[in-house]
């Protein structure tokens, strides 16, 4: 990172970008279980609870226990990822699987929601990871 004459250089580490699209894309087993059935295993909703927990859990084990800096940040991003990532999926599946366009792209008010929603998944996740760190003793 440059920065312009007179001004200080930032002492906070960056974000780890390939980390963060990494995650994000951890987190379509979820859509990918749903479409295969392999969610339905378990039944509803204990399939996607524990698929959503599971993902949570390395989320959260890889940011905590690998003393990634900006946890908080690195998860919300992650989740921004993942929803960024879900939009055109659930696009591309609903016109394979069901031969009609359906999802946010089909009701793009639903898009900001799902956005917000898996950044406050990740927000939690990223909290959570944060306190794993502390726990640790893990520099800051």
């Amino acid at each position: 990172m440059t920065n312009r004459p007179g001004t200080p250089a930032s002492t906070r580490p960056a974000v780890n970008w390939l980390l963060v699209l990494g995650l994000g894309a951890v987190a379509l087993v979820r859509p990918l279980a749903r479409v295969t059935g392999a969610a339905d295993v378990l039944g509803a909703p204990a399939g996607p609870l524990l698929l959503t927990g599971l993902v949570t859990a390395v989320w959260i084990g890889v940011v905590g226990l690998g003393c990634v800096p900006r946890p908080v940040l690195t998860l919300v991003l992650a989740g921004l990822a993942y929803g960024v990532y879900v939009i055109p999926l659930s696009a591309v599946l609903s016109t394979v699987l069901t031969g009609t366009l359906q999802g946010p792209v089909a009701v793009p008010v639903a898009v900001v929601p799902i956005l917000l929603g898996n950044a406050l998944w990740g927000l939690v996740a990223g909290l959570l990871a944060l306190g794993v760190q502390r726990l640790r003793g893990a520099p800051r």
